[in-house]
């Protein structure tokens, strides 16, 4: 019997449904360690919908601490609830209905740009944050360079000199909070209100949401199967004061600028006056071949600004990312950068340098290519077998996949409905005629996790 409220039309999964119903019974001790739960088979047939969706929302739960399995018993109440679960304090209950309180904030299994938290050192990075902050002086306490940690911008160049070809010494490199930073640093030192910006279609719409923050007007241009087409481009006319591009793994098409389309590009700057804002987002993780260098590595006219961060190869909540300059605007970068917070946390600089430094970083990296090269391939997996419909996009790289929906399938529906944190394609076009289709990230949840997404998309595009 269901101690919970399902509703067949309510518009939200029916495993999530299940999931929350029974999530918030064990919280608020409904049903308590050691309470046998029906069997999916039963309880598909007691509220008569398919077993599939009951199976996937077991799983959440089994793989989530909630529920345990006992061979040839069924499924029990965990007898211990894990702490971090168990911080939820139930709500009051009213006797006329049964109570179902909401999830707490969490990640979906296909959100994109979300690393694996699960793996990631943290014994390892919290010794260092100990040690640092014992050893902190009067020096490391007050106002830090606007600029960044000079070790920390020595080791990020020699980190992007020999992994990514950037061309750059430490002075050129200022320690920011992250891309979006980044780009409004650009726009005030590069763009004039309402200077003309041209973006990646579709693209990234962090930045341009930055970009037009900054007072840019902004205008798309198509992507193909060569990076952004820069004849297209050329033809904005020489009005265009800047280019936004992702060419080692275009967002969200996955696309890798071709390099006779990158020394396009590059002439394209040189001959227009004009600057190209290169994010270069999660290039350490590539499955079919070595990392792409960077296209800056090939600037010989100076017009390319490179960015980067951290968020997505260590974890988001380290506010840090940099920009490479040329050395003739290194003054007026860390001018504006001044102007927006003064300066990065000095413990967190202190801490990276020495993970950088000592070889920590380059030991992750190389961990995690090989852990979401597998998580990636059940994506991939999961898919093939479970929604077929679904065509996945340039899959060689980066921490995501595109795929293609059917035509007539709304991708902002089925990414609402699924309850699995996919993006719909659509929402990375800035003009008319977008294409409809999901980006799903795959590099922040077990291969479990990922599997039982799949079917759920399945289901949704097959209906």
């Amino acid at each position: 019997m269901t101690t919970f409220p399902f509703v067949r039309d309510a518009g939200s999964p029916y495993y999530r449904q299940i999931y929350d119903g029974y999530r918030g019974a064990i919280l608020t001790g409904q049903l308590r360690p050691g309470e046998r739960l029906p069997s999916t088979r039963a309880l598909a047939a007691e509220l008569g919908i398919s077993r599939l969706p009951v199976v996937n929302a077991f799983e959440q739960l089994l793989h989530e601490g909630y529920v345990e399995g006992r061979a040839g018993s069924g499924t029990y109440v965990s007898q211990s609830i894990p702490d971090e679960l168990a911080e939820v304090r139930p709500r009051p209950r009213k006797q006329t209905a049964p109570v179902r309180i909401a999830a707490p904030a969490k990640f979906g299994p296909l959100r994109v740009s979300l690393p694996a938290l699960d793996r990631f050192p943290l014994r390892l990075w919290s010794r260092l944050v100990a040690r640092h902050a014992k050893q902190l002086t009067v020096a490391d306490m007050a106002y830090g360079d606007p600029a960044g940690y000079a070790p920390l911008r020595a080791a990020i160049a020699n980190y992007l000199r020999t992994a990514r070809s950037v061309q750059c010494e430490a002075e050129q490199v200022l320690i920011v909070s992250g891309s979006q930073m980044a780009l409004q640093i650009c726009a005030l030192a590069l763009l004039g209100r309402g200077s003309t910006v041209c973006i990646e279609e579709p693209g990234y719409p962090g930045a341009r949401d930055a970009l037009k923050r900054g007072g840019a007007k902004l205008v798309p241009v198509r992507v193909d199967d060569e990076g952004i087409d820069v004849p297209a481009l050329a033809a904005k006319g020489r009005g265009v004061r800047a280019v936004y591009v992702t060419p080692s793994h275009q967002y969200p098409l996955g696309v890798s600028m071709t390099v006779s389309r990158r020394l396009a590009l590059l002439e394209w700057a040189r001959r227009t006056r004009a600057w190209i804002l290169e994010d270069d987002y999660d290039s350490e993780y590539r499955y079919a071949s070595r990392p792409l260098g960077a296209l800056q590595g090939l600037d010989t006219a100076s017009r390319v600004i490179y960015i980067g961060t951290f968020s997505k190869v260590l974890f988001p909540s380290l506010r840090i990312g940099y920009l490479v300059v040329p050395r003739e605007l290194v003054a007026e970068f860390i001018r504006h950068r001044e102007s927006l917070d003064l300066f990065s946390p000095t413990l967190d600089q202190l801490v990276l340098t020495e993970f950088l430094t000592a070889g920590h970083f380059a030991h992750h990296v190389r961990r995690m290519r090989a852990l979401y090269h597998s998580r990636r391939d059940a994506l991939l997996r999961g898919l093939r077998d479970h929604a077929p419909t679904l065509i996945p996009h340039n899959t060689d790289a980066g921490l995501h996949i595109t795929t293609f929906l059917p035509a007539g399938t709304s991708d902002r529906e089925i990414a609402h409905l699924s309850g699995t944190d996919a993006t719909a394609l659509s929402t990375c076009y800035a003009g008319r005629n977008p294409r409809n289709g999901l980006i799903l990230g795959f590099g922040g949840a077990s291969e479990r996790r990922i599997i039982a997404a799949c079917r759920t998309l399945g289901e949704l595009v097959s209906d």
